[in-house]
């Protein structure tokens, strides 16, 4: 056997999946040039040129290849030895590591982040927020979370949370200025604050009333990807805004801002926790899904796992 240590060969498998020290460096918690000396350690151990590296990207030699074909198997057929034997202690411990939109993190996570850790001591929960659609398995993540409509085919979906519900809010002085629109049509001719998306789109305004769904695009002063920014615009009169409802709901009860049309914002259907199927699932995410099944049948809201 070669005198390379499991260590190195796990690292030299981050760097062959993302083709990139640098996010492979992100994946593992430590920098890219000391992943890099690892890279060179190894290859100086096994004698053979693993890497191609030039400024811009990270390419695997022949050897290099068919190490990563042999070694990824294995290497996932011991987490898996490990995951089980994690799974007789009394506390399971490991990472489990979460790809999430802001206002799933904000929304959904926080509010149990203290409990769920409570019972489980001896694990870390990590949790990244993006907000464009990724391959969290190729990102190194144990699962995401996104809402239906955003969901791949090929994964297993389940529940986070409740119903979530969107609504369209102004500052009373906006609407002292500018009038109280009574349909969503009316809001073409008002300012309005938009969002918009990672990919560079900025959202449709959606609405829906006895089985009839609306999409406008309403035009305005102000564009952000940032809710806490919106939520601020509204409330200071620079235009009409539609945020998550949870979001706007201590300016509505201080009195800065009004819920507007809300026969026409009835609630969707929460977020999803998504992971891919497969024959093993790591003991860290199969008690997250247990610890967010009993969450959630203590609420009201059921989740099938």
């Amino acid at each position: 056997m070669h005198s390379a240590d499991l260590a190195l060969l796990d690292a030299f498998a981050a760097v062959a999946r993302h083709r990139s020290f640098r996010r492979a460096a992100r994946e593992r918690g430590v920098s890219a040039s000391t992943l890099s000396e690892s890279m060179k350690r190894l290859e100086h151990q096994l004698g053979v040129r693993l890497l191609n590296r030039t400024t811009r990207s990270v390419t695997l030699t022949e050897p290099g290849r068919r190490l990563y074909e042999r070694l990824n198997p294995m290497l996932d057929e011991l987490g898996e030895a490990l995951d089980e034997v994690n799974s007789f202690r009394d506390s399971p411990g490991g990472l489990l590591r979460l790809n999430v939109p802001g206002p799933v993190a904000r929304l959904v996570l926080a509010p149990m982040l203290a409990e769920f850790l409570a019972a489980y001591p001896d694990l870390t929960l990590e949790v990244h927020l993006e907000e464009r659609l990724v391959d969290v398995i190729e990102a190194g993540f144990d699962a995401g979370a996104r809402y239906g409509e955003s969901l791949a085919q090929d994964m297993i979906a389940v529940p986070l949370g409740p119903p979530q519900r969107y609504g369209v809010y102004a500052s009373p002085s906006y609407l002292e200025r500018h009038g109280v629109p009574s349909t969503p049509h009316d809001l073409l001719a008002h300012r309005c604050i938009l969002l918009r998306f990672a990919g560079g789109a900025v959202r449709p305004w959606e609405f829906e009333k006895d089985g009839r769904t609306l999409m406008i695009e309403p035009r305005g002063p102000f564009i952000s990807n940032n809710s806490d920014m919106m939520i601020r615009a509204t409330i200071d009169g620079v235009g009409i805004g539609m945020n998550f409802s949870e979001f706007a709901a201590p300016a509505v009860a201080r009195g800065e801002l009004v819920s507007l049309l809300e026969d026409w914002c009835p609630p969707f259907e929460g977020p999803f926790l998504y992971y891919p199927s497969r024959r093993h699932m790591p003991v860290a995410l199969r008690v997250f899904l247990d610890f967010v099944r009993a969450r959630n049948a203590r609420s009201g809201n059921a989740v099938s796992v």
